[in-house]
């Protein structure tokens, strides 16, 4: 398949960013490292190479943006505030630097977003607070609570990067509308850490009627071997 390096100095972090692009055409996927990941993470642990056909195909288009989870939500040694406001300098980067240039690129007017455990968080999150650049998401065994990162701090910022909370009480008519028309898969597994998260998730979206698919395969827990068998299988819900 082919494969493409990016980097360029981003406004949003004042620094250099990377990122992987994998195919030729189709519709665009923006995939998210785990914890404290990098750009090559997904490919190193061979999640992108298990959507080749999908890939070769033309379907579908993966770009897989850097992660600055160590700068923000683990680093440690700056108040859990800077941790937030770094996180969402991030976030400015994946909307409109990465998402904007795969929408250019594939000439789609909205993409899908993807990651596995705490890079489903940041799908997850970009998702919901921009339903109207995302249509379609797929987490597969996603951390979505942020709290555990800001020890007792809380303020706007900290809620409105905090899904668990800001879904629950959303009530928008804007939002709720976008979210509604947005394909959502839920991935976990019955030996998954973060089980409880995704049923909890899938409580929430369903209290508020958004339609989704809370998949929980048999057999399954929280690692790449499982999330290689979901995520072509998701990504062949695209339509």
């Amino acid at each position: 398949m082919q494969e493409f390096y990016h980097k360029w100095y981003t406004q949003y972090l004042s620094r250099d960013f990377e990122m992987l692009v994998f195919g030729h055409s189709g519709f665009p996927v923006i995939l998210f490292p785990t914890s404290k990941g990098r750009y090559f993470e997904n490919k190193d642990f061979g999640l992108v190479g298990s959507a080749g056909q999908l890939i070769e195909a033309g379907k579908i288009k993966i770009y897989c943006p850097d992660g600055i989870d160590s700068q923000s939500w683990y680093n440690y040694g700056i108040h859990p505030a800077d941790r937030v406001k770094t996180h969402m300098a991030y976030e400015r980067v994946i909307l409109n630097d990465v998402i904007e240039f795969a929408k250019y690129e594939t000439g789609s007017k909205t993409v899908g977003v993807a990651g596995c455990s705490f890079g489903g968080y940041h799908a997850l999150n970009i998702a919901f607070r921009n339903p109207d650049k995302v249509s379609y998401l797929f987490t597969m065994g996603g951390a979505y609570d942020i709290k555990q990162f800001i020890m007792g701090w809380y303020d706007d910022n900290c809620y409105f990067n905090n899904p668990p909370d800001y879904m629950n009480n959303l009530s928008d008519d804007w939002h709720l509308e976008r979210i509604k028309r947005m394909g959502i898969i839920l991935g976990t597994g019955e030996w998954d850490i973060c089980l409880d998260e995704n049923k909890r998730m899938s409580g929430i979206l369903s209290s508020k009627g958004i339609n989704h698919w809370l998949d929980i395969p048999q057999g399954t827990g929280h690692d790449w071997p499982w999330w290689k068998e979901m995520f072509p299988h998701y990504l062949s819900k695209i339509g």
